[in-house]
């Protein structure tokens, strides 16, 4: 829940929905948000972690339940932010799960519950909050992919799948959504250390030293070093970015 100090309101006024945020990446990115002037609510099936989350924050953020598998639910939480707020001008497609296996070793409930979360939970932002968006005529979205949106990660195929799938469908939902003032992008973090980052150790226990040597800065990244990516995308100041992809990786895809 890292903020900045020497935030400007470059989010003033604005009202944004942050999936997966009761810890890491996604509390790291309403910590920003809100030091930026933005009205924030984080979403996530940890509720007593979502809950503790909201409070540390203040009287900007509030949490609500959510499974971003779920339609009915998607549209539970944007009916209850529209009806409190407004209107949502921000939605930060955060929620993922990172599990392990290979090709020819991942389950299929594996394969299904990675993609039903990473993929599935997208379109459905997408989706939903768009609807809301195109009536207002205008809104960002930040749908969080990964390097191994970008390159093959031996080990992690239904990731790898999902986050791929993240970046076609950033980039089709950029060119429909743009006619309605409606910017897409895509955020592709490399190695970050959060809790997600022990996924690497419980796979195998030297796997986190062979990818420290692939990083040209030398360590990996702090969870505010993607966030404050992510406010630049949701401020004006990207206003003329859409369909793209930010990587944040320490040189790793360089």
């Amino acid at each position: 829940m890292t903020t900045n100090t020497s935030a400007t309101g470059r989010l003033a006024g604005k009202v944004a929905l942050i999936t997966g945020g009761a810890r890491g990446q996604g509390a790291s990115e309403a910590g920003l948000f809100i030091n930026e002037g933005a009205t924030v609510v984080i979403t996530d099936v940890l509720d007593g972690e979502g809950h503790a989350t909201a409070l540390a924050l203040g009287p900007q953020c509030s949490y609500l339940h959510q499974d971003v598998t779920d339609p009915v639910n998607w549209q539970a939480v944007v009916d209850s932010i529209v009806e409190q707020h407004g209107r949502i001008d921000v939605l930060v497609n955060n929620a993922g799960v990172f599990l392990p296996g290979s090709v020819l070793e991942s389950s299929l409930d594996t394969w299904n519950r990675v993609i039903a979360i990473n993929q599935t939970g997208v379109f459905l932002g997408m989706q939903t909050v768009g609807r809301v968006m195109v009536e207002q005529r205008g809104g960002s979205i930040v749908n969080i992919s990964s390097v191994a949106g970008l390159s093959g990660a031996a080990g992690f195929h239904a990731y790898c799948a999902s986050k791929w799938a993240v970046r076609g469908m950033t980039k089709a939902a950029a060119r429909e959504l743009a006619p309605f003032g409606i910017r897409v992008n895509s955020v592709h973090p490399g190695i970050i250390d959060t809790n997600m980052l022990q996924t690497f150790d419980d796979v195998d226990k030297g796997i986190r030293g062979a990818l420290l040597t692939r990083i040209p800065l030398g360590r990996f990244a702090e969870a505010v070093e993607v966030g404050e990516l992510v406010v630049f995308l949701a401020s004006e100041e990207s206003r003329y970015s859409t369909g793209s992809e930010f990587v944040v990786d320490g040189g790793m895809m360089s």
